[in-house]
């Protein structure tokens, strides 16, 4: 499936949709922090990294096969500009098991952007892209994202101690989960 003609998602105050190279400024503004960066894994970007990301997530449409992902930015609806970024990730196509994860610029954060975002992205993958099981991985010291999961209704499946070495520092993460049917999504076909 291509997702681009189900595109834009939109709620009470936001629209999510594909990233285009226009992005890369408000894209490299938090994903260069190294405060954002600490929660995904990975190196703050460099600009350069940033311009690449942005055309990647821009041309990114199928969903069928293991490690496909749709990233959408996250956007206001009656206003220019780049709040942040929701993915999902089809970890296993067969058992119909994606990832979600979500990234907000700190400027924005504690507005309920996040879970506004990542509600109507579960509800697309449930609803529209057949997941059946949809998951979240995070740092335990990650409160914000503790906080979305739980209001999206999530169960914390598991807590894996320092299973994560960033750096010199050992982290720990949670595994936050739901089923379609858990979330008054279309139960197993």
């Amino acid at each position: 499936m291509d997702v681009t003609a189900l595109l834009p998602l939109t709620t009470n105050r936001l629209s999510l949709r594909l990233f285009t190279l226009d992005d890369v400024d408000d894209l490299y503004a938090y994903q260069s922090l190294p405060s954002v960066a600490r929660y995904l894994y990975r190196p703050a970007h460099t600009r350069e990294r940033s311009e690449q990301v942005a055309a990647e997530r821009a041309t990114r449409t199928a969903w069928h096969a293991d490690g496909d992902k749709v990233a959408l930015a996250v956007c206001r609806r009656d206003e220019p500009g780049l709040l942040g970024e929701v993915t999902v990730t089809l970890a296993d196509a067969r058992a119909a098991q994606a990832e979600i994860g979500w990234t907000i610029d700190p400027r924005y954060q504690g507005r309920g952007y996040a879970t506004e975002a990542a509600a109507a992205l579960a509800a697309f993958a449930f609803d529209t892209l057949g997941v059946h099981r949809l998951y979240a991985r995070l740092d335990v010291e990650n409160t914000g994202s503790v906080r979305v999961c739980e209001r999206l209704g999530m169960r914390r499946e598991a807590h894996l101690i320092e299973n994560d070495l960033d750096g010199d520092r050992w982290g720990s993460e949670y595994i936050y989960a739901a089923l379609a049917a858990d979330l008054g999504g279309p139960s197993d076909k």
